[in-house]
């Protein structure tokens, strides 16, 4: 019994990739009808939002370094972009159309295998903070997905890369639908 709680406690706290403030955002322009809908295929999900992660070696404080000093310089350039209240992302983010930074995960954490962080992107910005940050990145390698629900498809199928390519631990994914939310795959907040 107590290994099926753990277990099962392990699935909760690691399910998968997305963060509460996607969810909101999600739940903000999601259709009705198709909320509660896990049968719902992933092939032609609607993307609502992206992330941009930036990619790094934890143990090389060079890189460390560099990568901090990457994250600053993109909050700074993007600074009218992002909500001036909040520029990390939570979840009671505020406006859903800004950007915002998630925390710097220094170690391997979810589907990563390294050190990472990531920005929330609006589908209205992609174009503009994809391109600053591949042109700035340095050795630094980027990795870039939607978030529709579909979180097998949106990491490993609509995933690109600019540098190395990190393999991706899809094994903690728990949603693979459209709209779905990991640790609770059936149902999207209200």
């Amino acid at each position: 019994m107590l290994t099926v709680f753990l277990a099962a406690l392990l699935v909760v706290c690691t399910s998968g990739h997305y963060h509460d403030y996607d969810w909101k955002v999600m739940n903000k322009t999601f259709p009705e009808e198709l909320k509660n809908e896990e049968n719902e295929p992933c092939d032609n999900a609607k993307i609502y939002s992206y992330h941009i992660h930036v990619l790094f070696w934890q143990n090389n404080e060079e890189r460390v370094i560099s990568a901090e000093t990457l994250r600053k310089n993109f909050i700074e350039n993007f600074k009218e972009k992002f909500n001036q209240e909040k520029i990390n992302c939570t979840i009671s983010a505020g406006d859903p159309a800004r950007m915002c930074s998630f925390e710097v995960d220094k170690d391997p954490a979810g589907p990563f295998t390294t050190a990472q962080y990531s920005f929330f992107i609006p589908p209205d910005r992609l174009q503009e903070t994809s391109m600053w940050m591949l042109q700035n990145k340095g050795v630094h390698d980027v990795f870039i997905h939607p978030n529709s629900g579909c979180e097998t498809h949106d990491h490993t199928k609509w995933n690109t890369f600019s540098g190395a390519k990190w393999p991706i631990d899809d094994s903690v994914f728990t949603c693979n639908h459209p709209g779905c939310k990991p640790g609770n795959p059936r149902v999207i907040e209200s």
